[in-house]
């Protein structure tokens, strides 16, 4: 996995003639990417191809227009589609809302019984909780961040601390 990308969300329709597109992201807040000079889509499995962001506008909490250098029709704007859009590092870490569950990608998960489980490589979210996934031992665990399971978030040491239940690690590691 290339760790320098972090994926904030996908273009999930164009909009209107000019090559514009609706950016739906997980940034946890409204954002107008303010600083952003450069997005990624990944064109195969990493190989992340650079699109220049011309203009921004704020949709609503959960979505931006966005208008990208050399996408100028609407057709050009659907070959795009669906896309994951990535940010580089530092930019995502500018842009996620310290609240936003994205905010934890690449943080430790440590569990109070097995101590620590490794490093959070995609955050999903659902209506009721967040799941993180995690690799342990080679397998790749799907771990839940909810009220019964998250003790604490230390952002100091970047890494969650979870309660989680018993069995669900084992499912992983036998």
């Amino acid at each position: 996995m290339a760790n320098n990308y972090f994926s904030i969300g996908k273009l999930a329709s164009a909009h209107g003639l000019q090559g514009d597109l609706v950016l739906r992201h997980s940034l946890g807040k409204r954002s107008s990417l303010k600083g952003v000079t450069v997005i990624f889509l990944e064109e195969r499995k990493n190989s992340f191809i650079p699109y220049f962001v011309q203009q921004v506008t704020v949709k609503d909490t959960e979505s931006v227009y966005i208008k990208l250098e050399g996408i100028d029709t609407k057709e050009a704007a659907h070959k795009l589609m669906p896309a994951q859009v990535f940010l580089q590092e530092e930019d995502f870490k500018q842009q996620t809302a310290s609240s936003a569950p994205l905010a934890l990608l690449g943080f430790a998960v440590e569990d109070q019984q097995y101590g620590p489980l490794g490093t959070i490589d995609e955050v999903i979210e659902m209506p009721m909780q967040v799941l993180v996934k995690v690799l342990i031992k080679g397998k790749e665990a799907l771990l839940p961040v909810n009220e019964q399971s998250l003790v604490k978030i230390d952002k100091k040491k970047q890494t969650v601390f979870l309660n989680l239940p018993d069995g669900l690690i084992e499912l992983y590691t036998e």
